[in-house]
């Protein structure tokens, strides 16, 4: 029992030991200092102080392309940005952390720390640097850019991306529109761990851009079963009736593959008129600005050829 309480009293020490230095070092600025280092941020769960201009943020989920978009310092990720080959060069001297590897995150001295809101530890992260969450969904994916860039006090960075892209986004629509026909419809799917996926129009992959933005047309079995929770998981068997004209394959090479090799597969019509685009499912899964940039330049090549 006593070896089991010593490692929760070392973490203990230091939590204690971190919030304590940096009490100390507030105390010590003057009141001028204080405006100017931070801002309040209007989170979902009410208003938070945080760093005007940070230096050391730590992402624990989903956003890491946010913030490296908008030219702020990553010093820990999550594990799912960190497998992002697109992230690669990026992240190369980041630290992988989770929301339970609390030692870790308290030695990279973090000035800021952001995720989803069900992380776990919120409280203890809390005592280490300002904790912002937020839940999945609640805004659509511009405005959660524009939040972000709020938080990190990078709104005109942020809105200026936005309003770029939208027309980016739309002309291609209407580009692509235009060469496969307005009432042709695109699937996005993805095999993961064994299990065949559909996406609606807001779960990264790509959908936000093909649906919200370029408005192609979702298949009235996918709009009927992924549409409100964001995602379907469906069988081999069935794949057909959710299958578009189009489909965009989002694919993982580790995992088995081989429903591609079955008849009902090849079977389908976009699969034999050659109108599946494949995509490698780790540079596919999120819907921050980097993705979505390369996201809107693979449409392009794969609808147009441009």
């Amino acid at each position: 029992m006593k070896k089991r309480l010593i490692p929760f009293i070392l973490l203990s020490v230091l939590l204690i030991s971190a919030c304590g230095n940096k009490a100390t070092d507030k105390a010590n600025s003057t009141p001028d200092e204080k405006k100017t280092d931070t801002i309040t941020y209007q989170s979902e769960n009410g208003p938070i102080e945080v760093p005007a201009d940070p230096q050391r943020v730590i992402v624990l989920s989903s956003f890491a392309g946010n913030v490296m978009s908008l030219g702020v310092n990553l010093v820990g990720v999550d594990s799912w940005s960190k497998m992002n080959p697109r992230f690669d060069s990026k992240l190369k001297d980041v630290e992988e952390v989770s929301d339970e590897s609390l030692e870790k995150i308290i030695e990279l001295d973090p000035d800021l720390i952001i995720g989803l809101s069900n992380i776990k530890n919120v409280d203890k992260l809390s005592e280490i640097a300002p904790t912002v969450t937020y839940t999945y969904g609640k805004v659509d994916y511009l405005t959660q850019h524009l939040e972000i860039g709020k938080l990190l006090n990078k709104e005109k960075e942020a809105q200026a991306w936005i309003d770029d892209f939208k027309k980016r986004a739309q002309t291609a629509g209407e580009e692509i529109k235009a060469k496969i026909g307005e009432d042709a419809t695109v699937s996005v799917i993805e095999n993961w761990d064994k299990q065949l996926y559909v996406y609606g129009d807001n779960w990264g992959r790509g959908t936000e851009i093909l649906y919200q933005e370029m408005k192609l047309a979702m298949p009235e079995k996918v709009k009927e079963m992924a549409l409100k929770d964001g995602y379907y998981a469906i069988s081999l068997e069935v794949l057909p009736e959710f299958a578009g004209d189009y489909v965009i394959l989002s694919k993982n090479k580790d995992t088995d593959n081989s429903f591609q090799e079955t008849d009902t597969y090849k079977n389908i019509p976009a699969v034999k008129n050659n109108q599946v685009f494949e995509a490698n499912a780790q540079e596919f899964y999120f819907n921050d600005p980097l993705t979505l940039d390369f996201q809107l330049e693979f449409f392009k090549k794969s609808f147009l050829g441009n």
